[in-house]
């Protein structure tokens, strides 16, 4: 299973602070989320990186784990409080990190309750294809179509498919 700490192992920050960027330095440091536990002692990192400025306004001028940055968790100038939570939330879902991406590929940003609202309630799985996701529909009798009827998979695929959606193998209904 992937869940989102496989992301946060490899999850860095390149932390600057704004004043330097425009007195022409890019002096900062690569930050690894899961060296920290949470968000206040990843912040008490930043500071202590950059205790020379008494009130430093940070930059984050390149970050690793775009879904971070999909959920609007992390952007240049932003590091969510609530990053660690979010993070511990999804790990202890049932389901993968690639299913939280593939919903966000087809939805856009939201925030995390409603992806998770959404993943929990509208989820069906991964599938190879269309295909083999309405041949999974109707034989759980989501449709009550007798089993003697033959269908043609293809075309009942693209009638269906209007009323779901797809990423990456991972289907949800729309």
């Amino acid at each position: 299973m992937t869940n989102l700490q496989n992301c946060l192992d490899t999850a860095s920050i390149y932390v600057g602070t704004y004043a330097k960027y425009n007195n022409g330095s890019l002096f900062g440091k690569w930050l690894s989320l899961s060296d920290y536990s949470d968000y206040d002692s990843l912040l008490i990192a930043m500071y202590d990186l950059h205790s020379d400025e008494s009130d430093p306004e940070f930059m984050f001028q390149d970050y690793e784990c775009s879904f971070l940055e999909k959920m609007g968790l992390l952007s240049e100038c932003h590091i969510s409080k609530d990053i660690y939570e979010i993070i511990e939330q999804i790990n202890d879902s049932s389901h993968d990190l690639e299913v939280y991406e593939a919903c966000l590929d087809c939805l856009g940003k939201m925030d995390f309750q409603s992806l998770n609202e959404y993943v929990n309630n509208f989820y069906y799985g991964e599938y190879s294809s269309d295909e083999d996701f309405v041949q999974e529909l109707y034989e759980n009798d989501t449709f009550n179509i007798p089993n003697w009827v033959v269908i043609d998979w293809s075309a009942t695929a693209r009638s269906i498919m209007y009323d779901y959606f797809e990423s990456n193998g991972h289907y949800f209904r729309s």
